[in-house]
């Protein structure tokens, strides 16, 4: 997914219902995403940015509206089938780092390689890249706030996916981590020639990325893309 579009939304919307009412969390979102480029999704809490990127990633469906992931409409795949979708192509980044207790910083990452079918080959160098090797064998609760957050990029990119998407990857961490983090990411995007899309509240991290999609109330009310091309 290095030319074309890598991601297509056409009238999305995803609904809730909450003590008998429905919430509209995304209310008629149509988007495109050019592949290779790296766009961030801002707004205030509430906007539906962390919703909005559940459905780019192929964890929710829309309560209606089609989402297309490449040229794969990943809303009409049944579950096993998205699964299989997200664990090839798509690298997930969380700010909680979500990383597997009972695992070694190796081991997490081992796993996550394994689990979209890679042999895990260049393990040891993305690693190595990132920092790692000396802390490999540690469990996660021997390592830093840090160290954690590289071991959660190093277990999304160990597939080397076509689509990375990350949730507040900084929202946890001081200025001179988040740009550490950042630079990071943005060298790992730029390698694999990936699609990066950042769900952030910074904006110093917003700056850094191509195009910035404001959301407010579950619908798109800004996109720096259409207003360059505007001027």
């Amino acid at each position: 997914m290095t030319t074309g579009i890598a991601l297509r939304l056409q009238g999305v919307h995803r609904d809730y219902r909450i003590s008998g009412e429905v919430v509209k969390a995304i209310d008629g979102v149509d988007l495109e995403v050019e592949a290779g480029s790296r766009v961030a999704i801002v707004g205030p809490s509430g906007s539906g940015k962390s919703t909005l990127l559940s459905l780019v990633g192929a964890l929710e469906l829309p309560s209606r509206g089609k989402v297309w992931i490449g040229e794969v409409e990943a809303s009409a795949l049944q579950d096993a089938k998205r699964a299989e979708l997200r664990r090839r192509i798509i690298g997930f980044v969380f700010q909680s780092y979500d990383l597997l207790s009972f695992l070694t910083a190796y081991e997490n990452v081992e796993f996550q390689a394994a689990l979209s079918g890679s042999d895990g080959a260049g393990l040891g160098r993305l690693m190595d890249g990132l920092g790692l090797s000396e802390h490999a064998q540690k469990m996660p609760d021997q390592l830093s706030g840090g160290q954690r957050q590289r071991v959660g990029l190093a277990r999304a990119l160990a597939h080397r996916p076509a689509l990375i998407l990350a949730d507040e990857p900084t929202g946890e961490l001081d200025s001179e981590s988040s740009r550490t983090a950042m630079d990071l990411l943005l060298d790992a995007q730029r390698a694999l020639g990936a699609t990066l899309i950042v769900v952030t509240h910074d904006a110093d991290v917003a700056a850094r990325l191509d195009r910035t999609i404001s959301l407010r109330d579950g619908q798109v009310v800004g996109d720096s893309a259409l207003e360059l091309v505007r001027a």
